[in-house]
């Protein structure tokens, strides 16, 4: 892989293409005059992360559209909460405002975001992101996406995304530590009309949630542990979570409510 910037660099987008580089042990190779295809051919790599003034962009080789931030059905959802609606997985979590989340499986960053709007100023969100190169893109795309309403950006800059396993973080947590954990693996039986993951499931981390990691976070959390999933998926069951569907989505949401925890 290699880390290059559209033409004509800010400094600004010199020196994040030059950190990313770094960051993920790749070269950092000057655009010049070289359109993407003439790069990696000459390179002999497909792989390119390419540094806009706007965003952050990775392109595969084999997907024709690059991966990119954006906050998507997010935002949506998010103004339906400036509104004053509801939304499902609030509703199921519990979540309010002043809450510590871990999202554990971020991925595009879609639930962190709809977190963080929700727990507000005095709240906190952890977006746990096993891929490394999935976690730069989408953590470049959050401290700088401009969704022309201020209270959502700042929503976006409060999200901690961090590259780390979630099964080892959850281990190094203490007891009781945040109010809600939440799981949203890559489905053991994907939705394949979902044309806008496809980018992202050339990256993501496609490895089943463990019970092992289910029970750390049961133990780190004061509220609920959730897990989103296929609506016909038996890993609620494998994984002792209630399902519980929402509307007639092929999505279902398990939840397991903490001992003790009142929401």
């Amino acid at each position: 892989m290699i880390v290059t910037t559209a033409g004509k660099p800010s400094q600004r987008a010199l020196a994040t293409a030059r950190r990313l580089a770094g960051e993920l042990s790749a070269p950092y190779v000057p655009r010049g005059k070289q359109t993407l295809r003439q790069m990696a051919e000459r390179m002999e790599e497909i792989r390119l992360i390419v540094v806009t003034e706007k965003e952050v962009r990775y392109y595969d080789g084999q997907t024709e559209s690059p991966l990119y931030f954006h906050p998507s059905m997010a935002f949506v959802r998010v103004k339906r909460l400036r509104r004053g609606e509801s939304d499902p997985l609030l509703d199921l979590t519990g979540c309010k405002p002043g809450d510590r989340i871990i999202d554990c499986t971020a991925g595009l960053a879609a639930d962190s975001l709809v977190f963080s709007y929700a727990a507000g100023e005095s709240g906190a969100v952890t977006a746990i992101e096993s891929e490394p190169i999935l976690c730069a893109v989408v953590r470049e795309g959050l401290a700088g996406y401009q969704s022309g309403l201020p209270d959502v950006d700042a929503a976006m800059r409060r999200i901690n995304m961090i590259n780390v396993n979630h099964a080892e973080y959850l281990a190094g947590l203490p007891d009781n530590s945040v109010d809600i954990v939440y799981f949203d693996p890559m489905f053991r039986q994907p939705i394949h009309e979902s044309s806008a993951l496809e980018p992202l499931r050339k990256l993501a981390n496609g490895s089943a949630l463990t019970e092992k990691a289910v029970q750390e976070a049961i133990r780190v959390a004061r509220k609920t542990v959730v897990m989103k999933e296929h609506r016909e998926s038996g890993e609620f069951e494998r994984l002792g979570f209630e399902r519980r569907h929402v509307n007639t989505s092929k999505i279902a949401y398990g939840v397991i409510e903490v001992a003790g925890s009142s929401k």
